[in-house]
C-alpha cells in the first residue's frame, strides 16, 4: 500500500463530492515502457506485465495499485494574511477555501472575511486535502477502449435534452470523451489521437483527510 497525491480539475472534484465519479484514467508515461511500445499491457499487482510481439515479456513497476491510498490536490486559496507564506511553510491551522465549491475549512476560524490568491492544486499540501481515494481496481487499457459505463464512472454529465440521450463529454465513437481528455492531456503528448496506454483506476471516495483515516 502506498500513500501518493493525485490531481482533480475542479469539475472532477465536483463529480466526487457529488457520488458521480468512482474512475479516473491516467495515461503511463512512455519511458516507463522501454522501447519499441510493448504490444500488450497487464496489471499485475504491483506490477505492469509488458510484452512485446517476439515473446520478450519486461515487468516495470506500476504507478497504481489495488490498496493504494489517494489524497485529493485540488486548487484552493487560504486567508489574505497568508499571502507570501509558501505551503511547506504553513502549519497546518490556516483556514482553507476550495475553489471547486466554495467550501471553507475553517479549522475553528469563525469566517474568512479575505481570502488570498488563487493557489493551483498542485501545490496544495497534504494537510489540507478534504478527500481521500482507496485504489479497489487497476486496469492497463488503451485510452479509447474506454466504454459509456466507465465514461459514467469518470463523472461526466448526462445530456438533459429529453430526445438526446447521451453523455455530455461521452459518446459511442469517443468524440466528446475525447474532447475531455484531450483538454488535460494532448498537450503533454498523450491526446486521443496518439491512443495511448493508460491506468483505469477504480476506487473509493472517502470525504476526510487521509491522516484521518484509521488503517
Amino acid at each position: 500500500m502506498t500513500d501518493r497525491p493525485i490531481l482533480f480539475s475542479g469539475s472532477m472534484v465536483r463529480a466526487l463530492l457529488d457520488g458521480r465519479k468512482t474512475q479516473t484514467r491516467r495515461a503511463l508515461k512512455r519511458h516507463a515502457l522501454h522501447k519499441p511500445e510493448p504490444h500488450t499491457i497487464t496489471a499485475n499487482g504491483a506490477d505492469l506485465v509488458c510484452r512485446w510481439k517476439s515473446g520478450i515479456r519486461h515487468d516495470v513497476p506500476s504507478p497504481y495499485a489495488p490498496g493504494d491510498r489517494l489524497w485529493v490536490r485540488e486548487a484552493w486559496r487560504t486567508h489574505v494574511a497568508y499571502e507570501d507564506l509558501p505551503p511547506r511553510d504553513m502549519g497546518g491551522e490556516e483556514p482553507i477555501r476550495y475553489e471547486a465549491d466554495g467550501y471553507l475549512e475553517s479549522w475553528g476560524w469563525p469566517f474568512m472575511d479575505a481570502p488570498g490568491r488563487l493557489r493551483q492544486g498542485m501545490h496544495m499540501p497534504r494537510w489540507a486535502s478534504r478527500l481521500m481515494l482507496t485504489v479497489t481496481d487497476v486496469r492497463v487499457q488503451r485510452v479509447q477502449e474506454i466504454s459509456e459505463a466507465d465514461a459514467r464512472a469518470e463523472g461526466v454529465d448526462q445530456a438533459h435534452e429529453p430526445d438526446e440521450r447521451r453523455w455530455e463529454h461521452y459518446s459511442p465513437y469517443g468524440v466528446s470523451f475525447r474532447a475531455l481528455w484531450d483538454g488535460l492531456n494532448a498537450n503533454r503528448g498523450y491526446g486521443w489521437d496518439t491512443n495511448p496506454w493508460i491506468c483505469a483506476i477504480s476506487f473509493d471516495v472517502h470525504r476526510c483527510n487521509i491522516d484521518e483515516v484509521t488503517l
